[in-house]
């Protein structure tokens, strides 16, 4: 079965990243670098590993004009950028409301710009969540401190049946990461909701609306899946140390936009080897031209 419209991508990277402070008072918090890349690549590149091609980065009017300077229209990506100002904190389901123009009733994909997901296969994961025709799809995650995310509870056959934002008591160590999927009702739905009592419009309230009729799957990410969430300077620091295992212990990227760019076919070698020659004094560059020369495998990783 297909979908109606290509499935679009919200990456949102709002906040004043408080818990990172001092590091971002003067600079935005996906901008910050996660072992050798800007934090912003990890969940651009799991977009685009979803076969999203059509992506809008939301953030703050402060920090806006930072990402459209390192990211410009995505060309080099062979994909589409679009910017949007998200004012003020109100919420990530908030991001819907504002972009609901130009979602324009197709489904459309959500990922938190904090957020790093390496999984075996991770694509062919995301791209069967990108072809739903109706309802969503959200991942958990087992955690030590659920308490700080929205928590998922599941009936003894693995149902979800409850969502729960930062629960003082969880049910379960399930959090819901911060990648979502939805039909083409999501901006919709978002549109109902209303403040919570800490005055967001929260992404628990909307995927608990595709919870109540039964059109929410919540797909668990087991043990061969890592989540990382590097809001805080100690998941920051693992995020980093992480990355730096994979690429030097298994020699594969992680979190390269450019890499799966290529490996998706959405630019040619060529191409490739033109943006890594940009960056060719680093061992980024010198991968990158290894890999569109044909010397590195075939393996993708976000």
């Amino acid at each position: 079965m297909t979908i109606s419209q290509p499935m679009k991508g919200i990456l949102l990277a709002g906040g004043s990243g408080t818990r990172l402070h001092p590091m971002t008072l003067a600079s935005s918090k996906q901008m910050l670098p996660v072992y050798d890349k800007p934090m912003i690549y990890y969940p651009l590149s799991t977009l685009m590993l979803a076969g999203i091609r059509d992506i809008m980065v939301i953030s703050t009017p402060l920090d806006l004009p930072q990402f459209q300077r390192l990211l410009g229209d995505g060309s080099q990506y062979g994909v589409s950028f679009s910017y949007r100002e998200q004012p003020s904190p109100d919420g990530i389901a908030q991001a819907f409301v504002i972009a609901e123009d130009w979602i324009n009733n197709a489904p459309c994909a959500l990922i938190l710009g904090d957020n790093l997901i390496f999984a075996d296969h991770l694509s062919q994961i995301l791209q069967k969540s990108a072809q739903q025709e109706h309802g969503a799809t959200v991942f958990a995650y087992q955690v030590r401190d659920p308490e700080r995310y929205g928590v998922v509870s599941f009936a003894p056959d693995g149902t979800a049946v409850d969502i729960v934002e930062k629960p003082p008591i969880p049910h379960s160590n399930w959090a819901v990461t911060g990648l979502y999927f939805y039909d083409a009702r999501v901006s919709e739905f978002a549109r109902r909701l209303r403040p919570s009592p800490r005055g967001e419009l929260e992404i628990t309230d909307l995927n608990k609306i595709y919870l109540q009729e039964h059109s929410l799957r919540v797909e668990p990410l087991g043990r061969g899946c890592a989540w990382l969430d590097a809001g805080m300077p100690d998941s920051l620091m693992q995020a980093g140390t992480f990355v730096q295992t994979i690429q030097s212990r298994q020699g594969m990227l992680v979190g390269s936009p450019a890499e799966v760019a290529f490996r998706m076919g959405y630019i040619n070698a060529q191409q490739l080897r033109h943006w890594a020659g940009r960056m060719i004094k680093t061992e980024l560059g010198r991968t990158l031209h290894a890999i569109a020369d044909g010397q590195q495998g075939l393996c993708i990783a976000p």
